[in-house]
C-alpha cells in the first residue's frame, strides 16, 4: 500500500483540510461571486497564501474557518432576504403595477453595520489604527460628482463630505495636525491622536473624471463600511469634548459653502455651554417639533456667537475646562500662527488652508459672503494670493504664496518670507515624510530650515564644510563671535578638567589590566612611515575585511543570504540615486553660471 495513500471518504489533512478555493467557497455558502466580495469586506476577511498550493497557483484560497465565520454571518441571511424582496418589486414593475412597486420600495428591508464596527474593533485605538484608508476613501468621494452610470448618490456624496469636514474640524480644534505635504496626486496630512499617527489623502479642488478601469462597486462597498467607521468615530470624538454630535450648522453658511467654518464655529459656541435645549410643546406633532426645534438651535446659537469678534469665532481656543494636559508638540503646534490673520484670496485652496491655519492657533478669513473679517481689515498680517493683485496693497501686511503657510507647518517656526512673495519662484517644498539623514542626501533648503530653527531655539550649528567636533574648541566659537572672552575661558578651563578626568580614567584601566594579568590585545600604534607602507596596510586592511565579509556570508543559511543580498542591493540603488541628484545638482549650478 502507498505511503500517502487514503481511502475514500477519509478525513483531509494538512493545507487541503485548512484552506479553500475561492470557487469552493462560494459553492458552500450558495452565493454569487458579488455577495461574496460584500461580506468579506465588511467582515475584514482576506485571501491567504498556504505554503502549499493543493489546487494549483492560478486560484485564490481562503482559510476554512474564516469561511465558516461567514456561513454564520446574520447579514447573510439580510442580504438573501434583500435579493428576495427585490425580486417582488421586479414582478411588479412587470406586470406594469407602478403603485404596488411603489408601495414596496417604501417598505424595503434594510441593514445597519454597527454591530460589525463594535465586533472588529473593540477599543477605539484599534479604530484609530485603521483610519488611513478610511479617511482617505472618504475624502476622495466627498470631491467626486455623483453618477448614475456609478451608482452614486447625490446624498452618499454629501454624507462623504459632511465627515470628512467633521473630521477637519475635530483636528482643527484639538491642534493634532503634524505634517502637510503638497503633492501631484494630492495634499497628504498627519494627525495625531490618542498616541496614534493618522496619515491620509485629499485631493485638489479640481473637476474629478470617472475611469473605465476602476471597478466602482467594490469602492461603494468599502465607503460603505467607512461611513459607518467614520461616523462612530466621530461620535466619540465630539462626545470627548460635551459637543452633540451630529452638530446642527448654521444653514446660511452651508449655503455659502463655508462648512468647515460653521463646524467650528458650532465646536467653539458647544464646548463653552452656550446651547441650551429648547422646550417643545407636547401637543405638536412630531415634524413640526424637529422643525421648531432645529430653527431656535440655530436662532439661538447665531445670537449668542459673538459677532463683533471675528477673530474668536475662527480662532479655536482652548478650552478653559479642559483637563486633560497638552504634550509640548501641542503646545508648539498650537502657538504657531498665534496673533496671525490671514486673508485668503479667491485662487489658493481655501479648503485646505481653512483646515490647516486655525489647527496651528491662526485666524483666518477669505473673500466671499459670511467671512468672518473683510479684506480692509488692518490688523490683517498675511494675505495668502497666488497671483499679483491689480487690486489695493496694503502696506501693513505681507502678500505671500500659500506654500509659505505649509512650510512653515512642516518647520514649525514662521520662516522669513522674502523668498516667498508673489512672483517669484518659490523654494522647493520638501516633504515632512522623508528622513534625509537616512536618504544620504540633505538638500539645501532643508539646510536652511535647519539653521532657522537652531537660532529660533538659540542653539549653535556648525557652518558649512565645518564638522561638530569643531564646535568643543571654545577658541573657534571665540574666533565667530558667538561667545565671549569669559566665557571662552571658563569652557577652556571645563575642557581641560574633563580631559585630566579622562586620562586619569584610561591610566587607572591599564593598570587594572596589568594587576589582573588578563589577554587584552592592545591596538599597534603605528608609526608614521613612508606612504608606500600606508599603502601597503590599506590595502591588507582592505582583504581583511572582505575576507571576514566573506566568512560571515558563508556561515549564512541560504534564506538570510538572499535577503542580506537584497539589501545591499537597495543600498547601492540608493546610493546610485544619491549620486545622480549630486550630478545633476552640479550640471545645473554649472549651466546658471
Amino acid at each position: 500500500m502507498p505511503k500517502h495513500y487514503r481511502p475514500a471518504g477519509k478525513k483531509k489533512e494538512g493545507n487541503a483540510a485548512r484552506y479553500m478555493t475561492r470557487s469552493q467557497a462560494l459553492k458552500h455558502l450558495q452565493v454569487n461571486l458579488n455577495l461574496f466580495r460584500r461580506l468579506c469586506i465588511v467582515k475584514g476577511i482576506f485571501p491567504r497564501e498556504p505554503k502549499k498550493k493543493v489546487k494549483g497557483n492560478h486560484h485564490t484560497y481562503y482559510h476554512v474557518k474564516d469561511i465558516a465565520f461567514l456561513q454564520h454571518e446574520p447579514l447573510l441571511e439580510k442580504f438573501r432576504e434583500i435579493k428576495t424582496y427585490q425580486k417582488k418589486v421586479k414582478k411588479a414593475k412587470a406586470k406594469k403595477n407602478e403603485e404596488l412597486a411603489r408601495l414596496l420600495l417604501t417598505r424595503q428591508p434594510t441593514y445597519k453595520l454597527d454591530r460589525l464596527i463594535r465586533e472588529r474593533y473593540p477599543t477605539f485605538i484599534d479604530a484609530l489604527r485603521d483610519l488611513d484608508d478610511c479617511l482617505t476613501m472618504v475624502h476622495l468621494f466627498a470631491v467626486l460628482p455623483a453618477s448614475d452610470r456609478e451608482n452614486l448618490e447625490v446624498k452618499r456624496v454629501h454624507n462623504c463630505r459632511r465627515l470628512s469636514h467633521e473630521w477637519q474640524a475635530y483636528i482643527s480644534r484639538n491642534h493634532a495636525l503634524r505634517k502637510v505635504f503638497v503633492s501631484v496626486k494630492g495634499i497628504y496630512y498627519q494627525a495625531e491622536l490618542e498616541g496614534q499617527k493618522i496619515t491620509w489623502l485629499t485631493p485638489h479642488a479640481i473637476q474629478q473624471v470617472f475611469t473605465n478601469d476602476v471597478d466602482f462597486s467594490v469602492l461603494l462597498t468599502f465607503l460603505e463600511f467607512y461611513e459607518t467607521l467614520l461616523a462612530f468615530i466621530n461620535f466619540k470624538l465630539y462626545h470627548s469634548l460635551n459637543v452633540k454630535y451630529p452638530p446642527i450648522l448654521d444653514s446660511r453658511l452651508e449655503a455659502l459653502a463655508a462648512d468647515l467654518y460653521a463646524l467650528s464655529r458650532y465646536i467653539d459656541a458647544s464646548s463653552r455651554g452656550m446651547t441650551v435645549e429648547p422646550k417643545v410643546d407636547a401637543s405638536s406633532s412630531s415634524q413640526s417639533n424637529d422643525c421648531e426645534e432645529s430653527e431656535l438651535r440655530l436662532a439661538q446659537l447665531q445670537h449668542q456667537l459673538p459677532s463683533s469678534e471675528p477673530g474668536a469665532l475662527m480662532h479655536i481656543v482652548a478650552d478653559n475646562n479642559k483637563e486633560v494636559e497638552e504634550d509640548e508638540e501641542t503646545r508648539v503646534c498650537k502657538s504657531l500662527f498665534k496673533d496671525l490673520k490671514f486673508f485668503l484670496s479667491r485662487e489658493v485652496p481655501r479648503e485646505s488652508l481653512l483646515f490647516v491655519i486655525p489647527a496651528f492657533g491662526g485666524m483666518v478669513s477669505w473673500e466671499g459672503e459670511g467671512a468672518p473679517f473683510k479684506e480692509d481689515d488692518e490688523s490683517i498680517t498675511h494675505h495668502i494670493i497666488d497671483k499679483p493683485s491689480a487690486g489695493h496693497l496694503y502696506l501693513s501686511r505681507e502678500y505671500v504664496q500659500p506654500q509659505w503657510i505649509y512650510d512653515c507647518v512642516n518647520a514649525r517656526i514662521i520662516l522669513p518670507t522674502e523668498k516667498y512673495l508673489v512672483g517669484r519662484i518659490p523654494p522647493p517644498h520638501l516633504s515632512p515624510f522623508v528622513d534625509n539623514e537616512s536618504e544620504g542626501y540633505v538638500p539645501d533648503y532643508a539646510e536652511t530650515i535647519k539653521r532657522l530653527q537652531a537660532a529660533a531655539r538659540n542653539e549653535v550649528l556648525p557652518l558649512p564644510g565645518v564638522g561638530k567636533e569643531d564646535l568643543e574648541d571654545p577658541q573657534n566659537l571665540l574666533y565667530a563671535g558667538v561667545i565671549s572672552r569669559a566665557e571662552e575661558a571658563e569652557a577652556a578651563t571645563i575642557k581641560k578638567k574633563m580631559a585630566t578626568l579622562e586620562k586619569q580614567y584610561h591610566e587607572e584601566l591599564k593598570m587594572e589590566v596589568k594587576v589582573k594579568g588578563s589577554n587584552a590585545v592592545v591596538s599597534p600604534v603605528v608609526a608614521e612611515g613612508s606612504e608606500g607602507e600606508e599603502s601597503v596596510d590599506d590595502a591588507t586592511k582592505q582583504r581583511i575585511a572582505r575576507e571576514d565579509a566573506d566568512t560571515s556570508t558563508v556561515m549564512m543559511s541560504r534564506k538570510k543570504r538572499k535577503l542580506y543580498e537584497a539589501m545591499k542591493i537597495g543600498k547601492d540603488k540608493k546610493k546610485e540615486s544619491v549620486e545622480r541628484i549630486i550630478r545633476r545638482k552640479k550640471e545645473l549650478n554649472a549651466t546658471q553660471e
